[in-house]
């Protein structure tokens, strides 16, 4: 059988090191800035997460400013105030330092500071970016989103509405991967966004159009990574080898899911969160075993993920064998294990809001459609009750 064609694009430059942070600055030198702007929120902030990186961007001669209000799902209007300050004070070079949200901020500020004549409107939507960036580096400070090595901004418009902008100008010029940024991490935050990175690569191997060799060798590694690390990591937050090995997965399943997208359980996370203020990676988990269990009656899908349940969950699978269904109880059991919640009335969600989340979850078509069985409204509103009753 003929292997079917495919296009893989990721970040030209991977530095994957500890107290690599302190790095950037020499970086973004041979990048030719300077005058760096970095992108972070005012948690890192206060934590003094973001000193090294700036200490290491000015030691290198250069000068540096701070952005520190981004906030959760950012909105807009966050993106256009870093874009303002950034074209009127001259800025030559962006730095993204945090999670998913200062990390996407940090690029669509890159590409509308860069040669571009289009407005933040213009390029809602997939590959409609015209123009180059400014230079680029990302250090995530989780290890959940692998937004250091997407393509893709996730922007909050009007109320609550998510829009993403992807183009292959959003690929940054260097992630860096410093684990000892990770240290501080809460538990629940380090077990959410943990399960977050390992939905990205479940996603990107059952992705229904754009899977291919390369992203399911790059989601199989980050689930063997993510799987052998995350217990360990919550509990012993200073591991910093564990801490490493969740980094580098879940820029595995970045770099896969970057080049075959996420599906239903991201679109079903999606209103969740802009709507009740979830955390992401929590939404995720909190509709991952459900997604599983409805995507999985379909036998293609159910045939990838016996691939996959062995390397996630190899004793229960050693056990129970590798149906579909085995991997969702692994999750959930996961969940519980991590003492995360696993219902939706745990995060504040009552069921009589549960038919406007199944109505908002179907306009995230961009995702939806990548799921391998057709998730239709009454599907999406029989998922959150399931995800509701859990």
């Amino acid at each position: 059988m003929a292997m079917k064609g495919f296009l893989f694009s990721s970040v030209p430059n991977i530095l994957c090191e500890l107290g690599s942070s302190t790095k950037v600055g020499g970086l973004m030198k041979t990048l030719g800035s300077k005058y760096v702007m970095v992108v972070t929120d005012p948690g890192l902030r206060k934590l003094g997460l973001v000193d090294k990186v700036v200490e290491g961007i000015e030691s290198a001669g250069l000068k540096c400013a701070v952005y520190d209000q981004v906030r959760e799902d950012p909105p807009d209007s966050i993106i256009k105030e870093i874009i303002q300050i950034s074209k009127a004070s001259g800025v030559s070079g962006i730095v993204g330092v945090g999670g998913g949200s200062s990390m996407d901020a940090a690029k669509i500020t890159a590409f509308m500071c860069g040669d571009t004549k289009q407005s933040i409107e213009d390029v809602y939507g997939v590959d409609l970016t015209v123009g180059r960036r400014l230079p680029l580096i990302q250090v995530p400070t989780t290890a959940g989103t692998g937004s250091e090595v997407t393509n893709v901004s996730i922007l909050t418009t009007g109320a609550a509405e998510k829009k993403g902008v992807v183009g292959n100008a959003l690929y940054a010029d260097y992630a860096v991967l410093d684990g000892d940024l990770t240290l501080t991490v809460p538990p629940k935050v380090t077990a959410a966004t943990g399960i977050d990175a390992m939905v990205h690569a479940i996603e990107a191997y059952t992705s229904k159009f754009k899977k291919n060799v390369l992203s399911d060798v790059l989601a199989r590694e980050a689930l063997n990574l993510l799987s052998k690390n995350i217990r360990r990591v919550v509990s012993d937050g200073n591991d910093r080898e564990a801490r490493m090995g969740m980094l580098l997965g879940s820029m595995y399943a970045g770099m896969a899911f970057s080049n075959s997208p996420c599906a239903g359980c991201h679109a079903l996370a999606y209103p969740i969160g802009s709507h009740f203020h979830v955390p992401h990676g929590l939404s995720n988990s909190l509709m991952l075993p459900h997604v599983l269990r409805f995507t999985g009656e379909l036998s293609s899908a159910a045939s990838l993920y016996s691939e996959l349940t062995p390397i996630i969950f190899p004793e229960l699978a050693a056990e129970k064998g590798n149906g579909f269904g085995v991997m969702a109880d692994g999750y959930a059991k996961l969940a519980e294990d991590l003492n995360i919640p696993t219902n939706l009335s745990q995060v504040g969600i009552t069921e009589d809001r549960l038919q406007f989340l199944a109505t908002e979850a179907i306009k995230v078509e961009r995702l939806m459609n990548n799921n391998m069985r057709e998730i239709k409204l009454e599907n999406a509103l029989e998922l959150y009750t399931h995800a509701f009753n859990a």
